[in-house]
């Protein structure tokens, strides 16, 4: 069954520092484009960042030099190193998949496999 389980979320204070997971559990998960999103309360979804299957990783404006997305291949998990937080980043964090990184930054609604969230809360 494919799918992507992400975990880690919950309350931190301004300034602090979270790491989501994301688990891939897809077939040829290293042919994917994988990525983050998240969706604050009465807003749309923000992309976040993006590692395409070559390795190549992109991050929104409003997150560069805060956030890293990194990705353990052994074990197929997707990580999110969230730094200096502040309650802007408090939203619903989502992980997504699809083997076009075009369609993951550019296209969300098309998105092959989306995960089911969670949640960041920075106070």
């Amino acid at each position: 069954h494919e799918q992507l389980v992400e975990s880690g979320g919950g309350s931190v204070q301004a300034g602090g520092s979270l790491r989501l997971s994301c688990a891939v559990s897809v077939s040829s998960a290293n042919d994917y484009c994988l990525g983050w999103f998240r969706q604050a309360s009465g807003k749309e979804r923000e992309w976040v960042g993006s590692l395409g299957s070559d390795g190549r990783i992109n991050y929104a404006d409003s997150v560069k030099g805060r956030f890293t997305i990194s990705k353990d291949n052994r074990k197929n998990i997707l990580y999110l190193q969230m730094n200096s937080l502040t309650p802007g980043d408090t939203a619903m964090y989502f992980c997504a998949a699809d083997k076009v990184c075009h369609t993951v930054v550019n296209q969300p609604e098309h998105v092959k496999y989306w995960g089911q969230g969670t949640q960041v809360t920075v106070s």
